[in-house]
């Protein structure tokens, strides 16, 4: 039974007390089978569309395509069309399967896992939550057996943080990132004097392929091996330099653990990928994130010199500009719904990769809003209503009942707020216990 009331509560309790060690150093901020890869935007998921006078085809409210002119494509005398903040967050909100969540059986954990080219896993519950926004039907257990079989792994990457991916893509994207994690090391290196970095990371390569160590276990070999250096710093390198997976039952669904780690080639039993393509990526990010910059990929990657790459594609991508003048980049047939198009509310995990993956977030953060969903390294999980950030919300649990508590940032109105109730008690169902009382409370508007 699902219920719901209005709650005095000034403001939701904190995100869960659990960010995995591995998680990265002030990365939160400013950060069997791997499914097969999609190739151009038709990864997305969505009904792919195009152009329109300003780079996107004409739809209605509820999506449709109708015909639209050919978008994007510069000449001489032609601007690159202009596309408003309202319109890059329906396009990268239908990509994100955060317009509509994936219908019932037709997008498995491995292939949102792919699409999406990753969830951010600094807590053990964000993927589960964020894939519970985006597939109707979604099962818990059904990315906790994907990782407990090892189709999909816990792997620092992107934005040095850890991510559930496919164990295809782990392979793959660790290899991308490795320089802008070899970059981070560039800080410690005053407490990293007389230590043999090679040898350092031959030494925990041995240890924890002997068998899966904690991060403390394998500081406490290394600090013996090298008594004044930094022990972060010490750590960082084997961090930074060994593609570490968490094992299980770290991530699992109710079970989960302590994070204990190995190598990602040991545990999946295939080595890295030795050379990554870059314009793959490209093309992979636009497919989950675009229309975007050269600084928006940056910024989800944490990588440089991107530029390069994106003009070596540009023969075969879309250009755009944004209200700022910022070109963007996009896939031809990648989706780019109408400006007014419906964006029904979605309850989104803290570090959601929809707030993280962009150098300038207005098309889904409002200027208003910006820094109230975080308290100082960590996240609060966000409501969004109409393709915006508009509050936080909470989800406390216990033998007897499974309460969802949200605290929007204004007065949500009538209509948005039956709508909001309507997805809180979705989730309900999918991520509580079945045999437990549901409730979705209301808190007090958390005022700006």
């Amino acid at each position: 039974m699902t219920t719901t009331r209005n709650s005095g509560a000034r403001r939701p309790a904190g995100p869960d007390p659990d960010p995995d060690t591995t998680a990265g150093t002030g990365a939160v901020g400013a950060a069997g089978s791997g499914g097969a890869r999609p190739a151009g935007a038709g990864a997305a998921g969505v009904a792919a569309t195009s152009g329109g006078a300003a780079g996107r085809s004409a739809t209605n409210r509820r999506g449709t395509r109708t015909p639209s002119a050919s978008p994007g494509r510069r000449t001489a005398s032609a601007p690159a069309p202009v596309l408003g903040d309202r319109a890059l967050g329906r396009a990268t909100l239908a990509r994100q399967y955060l317009l509509a969540p994936a219908a019932p059986g037709t997008l498995t954990v491995a292939e949102a896992l792919t699409r999406l080219v990753g969830l951010q896993a600094q807590n053990v519950k964000p993927p589960y939550y964020g894939l519970a926004a985006r597939i109707e039907d979604f099962d818990p257990r059904e990315l906790s057996a994907s990782m407990e079989n090892r189709a999909a792994v816990r792997i620092v990457t992107m934005r040095s943080t850890i991510h559930t991916h496919t164990a295809a893509d782990a392979l793959t994207l660790r290899s991308l990132v490795q320089p802008a994690l070899e970059r981070e090391l560039h800080g410690f290196r005053a407490g990293l004097v007389g230590v043999d970095q090679d040898r350092l990371v031959a030494l925990s390569r041995d240890l924890v392929e002997s068998e899966p160590r904690t991060m403390a276990q394998l500081r406490e070999v290394l600090l013996k091996e090298w008594p004044d250096a930094d022990p972060l710093a010490l750590s960082l390198v084997a961090r930074c330099r060994l593609p570490l997976v968490q094992v299980t039952p770290r991530g699992l669904w109710r079970r989960s653990g302590q994070v204990a780690l190995t190598t990602v080639d040991r545990w999946l039993g295939r080595p890295l990928d030795p050379e990554p393509s870059a314009e793959e990526a490209v093309r992979r990010y636009l497919a989950a994130f675009g229309p975007a910059s050269v600084k928006d990929m940056q910024t989800w990657a944490r990588l440089t010199r991107l530029k390069e790459v994106f003009e070596r594609l540009r023969p075969e991508l879309l250009t755009f500009r944004d209200e700022r003048g910022t070109e963007l980049f996009d896939l031809p047939d990648a989706p780019r719904p109408d400006a007014d198009t419906e964006a029904p509310p979605r309850l989104l995990p803290e570090y959601d990769n929809l707030l993280l993956s962009h150098a300038d977030r207005s098309r889904v953060v409002p200027a208003a809003y910006k820094g109230l969903t975080w308290q100082g390294n960590y996240a609060y999980r966000v409501l969004m209503t109409d393709g915006l950030v508009a509050g936080v919300w909470k989800l406390e649990e216990n033998a007897d009942s499974a309460v969802l508590t949200i605290e929007p940032f204004a007065p949500l109105g009538r209509g948005r707020r039956e709508a909001t109730l309507a997805e809180g008690e979705r989730v309900l169902r999918l991520l509580a216990e079945p045999s437990v009382t549901h409730e979705v409370r209301f808190g007090a508007v958390r005022r700006t």
